[in-house]
């Protein structure tokens, strides 16, 4: 123990005299041990500078030396102040955090929501485009002559995604394999949708976010996004215990639609 603590002190007199790893340089890393330990070392200082980096682009000032100065009182067991303030100005600072998030998000939400009823309003100017009371708007690409779905059938289909800009967050196409989902797992705009569209269908919709993910972020999708898809209905099926959510598949919206993700929150 005696020995672990001369070598604490060891390293923060080093820290001490520069903030810097240069009294380090020219050591080797060459046992199991020093390696762990300076991972150990390395982890930490990388969480502390993720940290500072978060905050910063929040607009919170920083006082690095001070964050030194509070690791190396902190490893020499000197804090210049007691648990309670440290907790109560960490406390502090989370409030400052939250506020200064809550106002970068309140920007974001009204530039989405702006933009978002913009293209609406411009593309309901299409005489192709219809619009539905709830606020969706579809386009007819193919109108099937199958099945139709309704309450909980299965639906097989292949899909675009992109944001109104045309950002592509998630294709079938690319992926080669169309999804297969029970239609209550979904949200609220693609479960009316669907229920317009005849097996063999292929239609175009704009979803407003309160038919979408409304204030959720999900993957690269804003809160209060509007959502632009291209849907091919390929197949309906009754429900049966083959049914199941899109499942997870990475960070396309084949890993967002089905589950907890298909329930809206303003449902």
């Amino acid at each position: 123990m005696k020995k672990l603590k001369k070598s604490v002190l060891a390293v923060v007199s080093c820290l001490t005299l520069s903030v810097s790893v240069s009294c380090f340089a020219n050591s080797d890393l060459t046992t199991d041990v020093e390696k762990e330990s300076y991972s150990i070392g390395a982890s930490f200082g990388h969480h502390i500078s993720s940290q500072v980096y978060g905050q910063s682009q929040l607009g919170a000032e920083v006082d690095m030396e001070q964050v030194v100065n509070g690791l190396l009182d902190a490893l020499k067991d000197e804090t210049k102040m007691s648990k309670e303030e440290v907790v109560t100005y960490l406390n502090q600072r989370a409030e400052t955090l939250n506020a200064a998030k809550q106002v970068k998000l309140d920007a974001l939400t009204a530039k989405n929501i702006a933009a978002g009823e913009a293209f609406m309003a411009e593309n309901a100017k299409n005489s192709d485009v219809k619009q539905t009371e709830s606020g969706l708007q579809y386009e007819v690409i193919t109108m099937g002559k199958g099945a139709m779905p309704a309450g909980n059938d299965v639906v097989t289909v292949h899909y675009k995604g992109t944001l109104i800009d045309g950002t592509e967050f998630d294709s079938t196409y690319e992926r080669n394999e169309p999804n297969r989902f029970s239609l209550i797992t979904v949200i609220e705009g693609w479960q009316e949708a669907l229920a317009l569209m005849p097996q063999g269908s292929k239609f175009k919709l704009t979803i407003p976010p309160a038919l979408a993910y409304g204030e959720r972020v999900v993957g690269m999708i804003q809160p209060h996004s509007t959502l632009v898809f291209e849907v091919e209905l390929v197949k309906v099926e009754e429900p049966g215990e083959g049914a199941h959510g899109m499942g997870l598949s990475g960070m396309g919206m084949g890993g967002m639609m089905g589950g907890s993700m298909g329930a809206n929150p303003h449902k």
